[in-house]
């Protein structure tokens, strides 16, 4: 495409372009990131979504698709590798990779090492769990650990790379590995429907067998009050990441990286709060509202304010636990926890003395989602069809 010169290159450009069609929650935050990190965080972003939707295609048969996995970190070092045959609705990164591998080659070394080694180690995992189910609790986790956990820590190598964040962020691989997992378990159990529809089962069956024959069974009329134990269960599974989810926020010192941590977070523990022993998530869909998002998004700009929202929303859960629920006392437990760890008070924990840095960024964070928001459903109709000629 013709490119009109100006600060970001012609591959760049299109590297952002992609990243507002493929990402609905994560390109306003990346963008508002420092320096050279945007770059590497978009690319690393493109990279991953790409080798997602190879995982992610049903079209492509097993014995085809699992040594493209194995071997996909390779081809960012090959200018022309591209995959034409995809059907899958963000099909355009494997076609248009060069574009793709080429800005990755761009970026610094510290860069590319962080990203090839992280779509290494998640492609050897995705094939692993191409052939078999999620079982164990165990196997939940480490499911979870290949497509997300793998994210945060190469997200938090990629913090330390730019020097913008302690070695220690980049280092310290457990904490990181929450945060991924938070927000995955967050998102496997809000997409139960969706993902039986289509065919896909997430949920681990040493929770629901002891609920349902089938994991289907739960989305059955007959079957809602064990569907929503079974629900409140993996909830409760979910927010034992929470402590280790505010230690890793409190390292960070970075304003355009902690607001990158952050934001997903507080939307992944709102979410929870609106699933929990909630019918809905086998009925349809549950969504926080836009204007609750929108303030999330400008209230979670420094650690205190973080720990007051996860305060009020685990707070919110605790008051709907049914005293009949066979997990209550483990979410009692859990919220206990978290109860220590976020506990308001004190001169620092007040929502509203923010200073006046935190609240421009805020101010701008916010501005950038509600444009960001607004333009989304304009570049999805100009790009989604232009793709099916």
């Amino acid at each position: 495409p013709l490119c009109p010169q100006d600060s970001l290159g012609c591959g760049l450009r299109t590297c952002y372009r992609y990243l507002n069609q493929t990402s609905r929650s994560f390109a306003a935050v990346i963008q508002a990131l420092d320096g050279e990190l945007r770059h590497a965080v978009c690319i690393f972003y493109l990279v991953l979504r790409a080798l997602d939707t190879v995982e992610d295609d049903m079209s492509i048969p097993l014995d085809v698709k699992v040594p493209m996995l194995h071997e996909f970190h390779s081809h960012l070092y090959q200018p022309d590798w591209k995959y034409t045959e995809s059907k899958e609705k963000d099909r355009q990164v494997l076609e248009d990779f060069p574009t793709i591998s080429m800005e990755f080659r761009n970026l610094s070394k510290v860069y590319q090492d962080v990203i090839s080694d992280i779509c290494h180690k998640m492609g050897v995992g995705m094939a692993e769990f191409l052939e078999k189910k999620v079982d164990s609790q165990q196997e939940w986790d480490k499911y979870c650990h290949y497509v997300a956990g793998l994210v945060g820590i190469g997200l938090s190598r990629l913090f330390s790379a730019s020097e913008l964040e302690d070695s220690i962020v980049g280092q310290d691989t457990d904490l990181a590995n929450s945060m991924g997992l938070f927000l995955q378990k967050t998102n496997i159990i809000r997409d139960y429907l969706e993902d039986q529809l289509e065919g896909r089962e997430f949920w681990p069956r040493e929770v629901w067998s002891r609920y349902a024959k089938k994991l289907s069974d739960l989305a059955k009329p007959e079957n809602i009050d064990v569907a929503v134990q079974c629900l409140n269960e993996l909830i409760t599974n979910a927010l034992h990441h929470v402590p280790d989810v505010l230690t890793y926020l409190s390292r960070l010192k970075n304003q355009s990286v902690f607001n990158f941590c952050a934001i997903p977070q507080v939307m992944a523990i709102a979410t929870l709060a609106a699933c929990y022993n909630n019918q809905q998530v086998f009925r349809g869909v549950v969504k926080i509202r836009k204007g609750q998002a929108v303030t999330l998004m400008m209230d979670a700009t420094n650690i205190q304010a973080v720990k007051a929202i996860m305060y009020q929303y685990v707070e919110e859960i605790y008051q709907k636990i049914p005293s009949t629920d066979p997990s209550s006392n483990k979410t009692q437990q859990v919220i206990a926890s978290i109860r220590a760890m976020s506990l308001p008070g004190g001169p620092m924990a007040s929502r509203h003395h923010y200073s006046p840095i935190y609240l421009s960024c805020a101010m701008l964070l916010a501005a950038l989602s509600w444009q960001y928001l607004s333009t989304l459903s304009k570049a999805t109709e100009e790009y989604v069809p232009a793709g099916d000629n």
